[in-house]
């Protein structure tokens, strides 16, 4: 590792050398090349983003951690204006030019200027680079005054600020901003004019959560809160005209008391237009007299009415039959008759409509009455355009495993809007694979060797379904939805052949814009093993340790295949097992390689069951995030899930069958049992000039009980794999430190952290650093071997570290990502160096994947 490192280091230093050397290569002779901007705050540098996006000139980008100015010397290597160097270079050789018109046409040559041989890679380079960042004395000029500004706004009335550059005999310069801010304002007293007698009293009411306050250092960025929390209450409470452009501020500075201000909060008339002249008018506080609904492509003039009723106060048209029940349409409707005008109710009545995906967003407009004669009152047209009656939405795709070398994917899907005329959506998914596998069994020799297929139904409703009235508890601005989905899904030839049985019946609701709740009241998956005895096929490393066990006995030779090696596809292998594990004993079976083989056999009991689990869940996610270009959030994901406990309950009083391992079973399976819980954290820093800082931390622990003694496969933990810790394969890390000795590792209890640097590198191409740690392990459950049990704290020092680096590009609407992992620490009993054993090129996990893994 130690020369690994030293090359890498002796090439970085070189590379610096030589791109540093060239930075002026294409500034003029009369300019300088601006190298750094240093601002230094009351005697001492600060490195603030929010202090140098003041500055209207930056220096050109440094790449990350190696610190060179990469696309200024992709822009360097270019050469300008390639196209006229070659018909120059031809000018100054006739006969090759000559000859290439023999092969060619004339015009065919001139064009060869333009092709990527002769100017395409030059103009990669101009794209991809950056050109040199000139020092400008009159940007200089204009970020003083910026600075200035910028400390003026948080209070410092008095700043002073200067500059000093030092330029280099090499055409570089650097620039020193210097700021002496001073004392503070604050504000002394806070007083208000407001004209309105309405919004003065809905400004004394709100009075106590206002963002200024006495006694405090005087900041524009609290002012501009104030006008926004003005603008909202004002707005939300009838004040339909109303803007913010109608709050201002008066600051008057108190001369016989240093540092201190005055304000005055001065709300303004609304200014109306009468003929010719302006007027200043108190704001009116409307109310809604009428809310009309007009579905179908409603002109605004009515002139195409067909339908149209009143329900509750609404007065809905429709150009055609009515095709949605009215209370479908006002339960998603929150401007209602009689109510006052507000904000608040429009953004939730957009929001409620387009939740229900029947229409396309819609348009809200508002009227004033023109039969009332006090003109206080508003009439609200809502226009609704609705979506497509079905649509069909097929997809293709192809897939990689680590069971599946080569597959190809295909789903067709079909979703019809409005099925009971409620707004429920109903949705049918079909969808199948084909793949080539060397791992399964192919007596016939084809390609495609693995096939699974599957159908889903769901059922959506923009309402809770339930027995009694649940509006109290979630009201319908929470916009509750009920869902009942049920699929089935077959798989053949790939693992052990499996029938999948699920059914999922969930209430979702959202609190607030950044929160929501799910909750499946009951989560059925029934799964079914067709080829149990396939087993042996699939988990090779189980066979591979047993066959290996096998040859220190004297096995009957029926038990053996012509390679002298345990029979899979017979009983071989099976019947081996029991024979060791026989009370007789008739092998002579070892201790060691008793309970070796013993592990085994319950491992493969584990993973060749049937399952059935009926559980209930409840997910809470909370996120910040406000926006796709927003890079400084957080989320939070947190659950809990429990299975079997209610089934148990209602089998104790009807059935006590039980199974071959004297567990209770309900239709001859024996049911899951089990409390689960996961908590999934996320946190963006924006860093600024397109980077970031990302982390996401993860737990979970699922703990059986009662009828188990462990979790099913379907519902425990794996590490690895490109959306986890990149080092290692999915599936292939752990539990604990046993060295992922398995073909499936999996276990019921996993820590996880990554970290990620992300930049630009140029255009849509980004790039990241990243680091991963994390592990899986049992606990509480049937596994007592402590290379893969969690035993307290000490346990941590089995987490797995894989650090690496991800390129990455954007298409707008999806990423494509490549990420190199390398196994950093390996906690495996079986790794002689644990940090960097494996950390090479060649030992590198290669993960492809779409979007950011977090």
């Amino acid at each position: 590792m130690g020369k690994f490192l030293s090359k890498i280091v002796f090439i970085l230093i070189l590379s610096a050398y030589f791109f540093s050397c060239s930075l002026t290569k294409n500034v003029p002779e009369d300019r300088d090349l601006l190298m750094e901007n240093t601002i230094v705050v009351n005697d001492k540098k600060t490195s603030k983003e929010e202090i140098h996006n003041q500055l209207y000139q930056q220096p050109n980008s440094k790449f990350p951690v190696i610190g060179t100015r990469l696309r200024l010397n992709l822009y360097n290597l270019a050469r300008q204006d390639a196209d006229s160097n070659y018909h120059a270079w031809l000018d100054k050789h006739p006969k090759t030019d000559k000859a290439l018109e023999g092969l060619l046409s004339r015009k065919q040559v001139n064009r060869l200027g333009e092709s990527f041989i002769i100017s395409g890679f030059n103009n990669f380079l101009i794209k991809t680079g950056e050109p040199p960042v000139l020092y400008d004395s009159l940007k200089t000029s204009k970020s003083l005054a910026r600075l200035k500004n910028y400390y003026f706004n948080k209070g410092y009335f008095d700043t002073k600020v200067s500059n000093k550059t030092n330029r280099s005999a090499n055409q570089k310069i650097t620039n020193a901003y210097y700021i002496t801010t001073g004392t503070p304002y604050y504000i002394d007293s806070i007083t208000d004019h407001i004209s309105t007698p309405a919004l003065k009293d809905l400004y004394e009411k709100n009075k106590i959560k206002s963002t200024l306050k006495t006694n405090t250092v005087f900041d524009v960025t609290n002012f501009e809160e104030e006008r926004k929390r003005l603008t909202s209450i004002f707005r939300n409470n009838g004040a339909y005209h109303f803007q913010e452009i109608n709050i201002r501020y008066e600051v008057d500075t108190i001369l016989d008391s240093k540092n201190k201000a005055n304000v005055v909060l001065i709300v303004d008339q609304q200014t109306v237009k009468s003929g010719d002249t302006l007027a200043q008018v108190p704001f009116k506080i409307y109310q809604i007299s009428k809310v009309n609904i007009f579905t179908d492509n409603v002109s605004k003039n009515k002139a195409y009415v067909l339908d149209s009723l009143q329900y509750n106060g609404f007065s809905i048209y429709s150009s055609t039959k009515l095709q949605y029940k009215p209370k479908a349409l006002t339960d998603a409707i929150f401007i209602t008759p009689q109510s006052t005008f507000s904000d608040s109710r429009r953004i939730l009545t957009s929001r409620s409509i387009s939740n229900l995906r029947i229409f396309n967003y819609p348009v809200i407009e508002y009227v004033e009455d023109p039969t009332d004669p006090e003109g206080n009152t508003l009439i609200s047209n809502i226009y609704l355009t609705s979506r497509k009656k079905m649509t069909f939405n097929p997809s293709f795709d192809v897939t990689h495993s680590n069971i599946q070398d080569f597959g190809i994917g295909g789903s067709m899907g079909l979703l019809y809007r409005n099925v009971f005329r409620g707004a429920e959506i109903l949705e049918f998914g079909l969808r199948g694979t084909i793949g080539s596998s060397r791992q399964m069994s192919n007596p016939n020799d084809v390609f495609f060797n693995v096939t699974e297929y599957g159908a889903d139904v769901k059922l959506t409703f923009p309402r809770f379904l339930f027995p009694f009235a649940s509006n109290k508890i979630i009201p319908k601005t929470m916009l509750p939805t009920t869902a009942m989905s049920f699929g089935f899904a077959r798989q053949r030839n790939i693992g052990l052949d499996k029938d999948n049985f699920t059914g999922i019946i969930n209430y979702s609701w959202y609190p607030s814009r950044t929160n929501s709740f799910s909750v499946d009241v009951a989560n059925i998956q029934y799964v079914r093993n067709t080829n149990p005895n396939n087993y042996f096929s699939v988990y090779k490393s189980s066979y591979n340790t047993l066959n290996s066990i096998s040859k220190a006995y004297d096995v009957p030779a029926d038990y053996k295949d012509e390679n002298d090696n345990l029979s899979i596809q017979g009983e071989g292998a099976n019947q081996f097992i029991k024979d060791a594990l026989s009370p007789e004993n008739p092998m002579g079976i070892l201790p060691d390689d008793y309970s070796e083989i013993r592990s085994i056999e319950e491992r493969k009991v584990r993973l060749s069951e049937n399952n059935l689990i009926l559980a209930s869940n409840i997910t809470f996610n909370s996120s910040t995030r406000t926006g796709i270009n927003d890079h400084s959030f957080y989320m939070v994901r947190a659950k809990v899930e429990a299975a079997g406990g209610l089934l148990n309950l209602f089998m104790n009083g009807v059935s006590n069958k039980e199974g071959n391992t004297g567990k209770k079973t309900l239709f001859d399976v024996e049911y899951s049992q089990y409390l689960k819980t996961e908590l999934d954290y996320i946190k963006y820093w924006d860093l600024g000039r397109q980077q970031v800082l990302a982390i996401r931390l993860f737990g979970g622990l699922a703990v059986p009980y009662g009828n188990a003694n462990s979790i099913p496969f379907s519902r425990s933990y794996f590490s690895g794999g490109s959306n986890d810790n990149r080092g290692w394969q999915s599936y292939r890390l752990g539990p604990g430190k046993s060295g992922g000795i398995n073909d499936f590792n999996e276990a019921n209890m996993k820590l996880f952290f990554s970290t990620e640097y992300r930049f630009n590198i140029s255009g849509k191409w980004n790039a990241a650093f990243f680091v991963d740690a994390g592990n899986i392990w049992n606990v509480f459950d049937n596994v007592e071997d402590k290379n893969y049990t969690f035993n307290g704290l000490s346990s941590l020092k089995d987490m797995a570290v894989s650090s690496g680096l991800g390129i990455r590009y954007d298409f707008s609407f999806f990423v494509f990502r490549l990420d190199a992992g390398f196994k950093t620490y390996d906690p495996s009993i079986y790794t002689k160096r644990k940090w960097f054993g494996e950390f090479s090129l060649k030992e590198a996990v290669w993960n492809v994947g779409i979007n950011y893994p977090f």
